[in-house]
């Protein structure tokens, strides 16, 4: 139907915008390396093996998820599309926030801020909430009905390696400071 092959085509450009946003990052981090945490690697490769299980069991693009009729993927439709948005904004508002500290891997460089504001109010890792929000959005656009549960389930094991390793990073850099800030700041789900 048109609403799914519409709703695909703002997945594709949300992934574009989220790529161009990562190779702007890249280009402005730096600072020199105090500390890193290589766990966090083993992590974004299982967060890469999820996305690659989302988009590579797919249905028929055109296809609405569970063959429902036009009321029901219309609504699906915008929900997915305000889930690209939002992730696209939680993403280039973290990455933005971060500044030179930004990294792929877990680290600390010299300089090193205890980062709280921006998307960083609402959750301590939204880098990973977007990415979330992202895959979600593609397996509802992409993938079978059944095969999103898995995918998701992959992401949040390699999320949790990743969000271990930064956090272990953070508490020893900021100690009593960090602690206050997780306790009232939830790690990947606003509001929870």
């Amino acid at each position: 139907m048109a609403i799914s092959a519409f709703t695909f085509y703002v997945i594709i450009a949300g992934w574009f915008g989220f790529a161009g946003a990562m190779i702007a990052a890249r280009r402005h981090s730096g600072g020199v390396e105090r500390r890193r945490e290589r766990s966090s690697v083993t992590g974004l490769v299982v967060q890469m093996v999820a996305y690659s299980a989302v988009w590579t069991v797919r249905r028929d693009w055109t296809a609405p998820l569970l063959g429902q009729t036009v009321v029901p993927e219309v609504l699906l439709g915008a929900l997915t599309i305000a889930l690209i948005g939002g992730s696209m904004w939680m993403v280039v508002a973290a990455v933005r926030t971060l500044g030179r500290q930004w990294s792929l891997a877990a680290r600390v460089i010299d300089g090193h801020e205890l980062i709280t504001a921006g998307p960083y109010r609402l959750v301590r890792h939204p880098i990973y909430s977007g990415m979330l929000g992202m895959l979600v959005a593609t397996g509802i656009a992409v993938t079978r009905w059944w095969w999103l549960p898995i995918g998701v389930a992959l992401y949040v094991a390699g999320t949790l390696i990743r969000t271990r390793a930064e956090e272990r990073l953070l508490r020893g850099q900021f100690g009593a400071a960090y602690d206050a800030y997780a306790a009232r700041v939830p790690a990947l789900i606003p509001f929870t």
